[in-house]
């Protein structure tokens, strides 16, 4: 099964959290942060939203950074996927 996005919206995966700290100390599963590095992985055609004509500029593959709490979290085939709208993505990681 796959997920196909309408609009504006994204669907994202998000990258993993360090286990580790730079100089190497291990962390515990509660003292990670929550990610905000995703990875896109569907992306909707985009067309007019809201009156307004709205133009994709992320693709497939792309990882960004998003709002921290925005988004709808759905599980599917038990992977974890984060659908928002592209106005939520605040930037492209290069």
């Amino acid at each position: 099964m796959t997920i196909k996005p309408l609009a504006d919206r994204v669907v994202v995966k998000m990258v993993e959290a360090e286990e580790t700290t730079k100089s190497g100390i291990i962390l515990a599963a509660a003292a990670q942060e929550k990610p905000q590095v995703a990875e896109i992985v569907a992306v909707g055609p985009g067309g007019i939203v809201d009156g307004k004509e709205t133009v994709m500029y992320v693709n497939v593959g792309d990882k960004v950074i998003m709002s921290k709490y925005s988004g709808t979290e759905v599980k599917l085939d038990g992977v974890q996927y984060t659908i928002l709208r592209q106005s939520d993505i605040l930037a492209i990681v290069e």
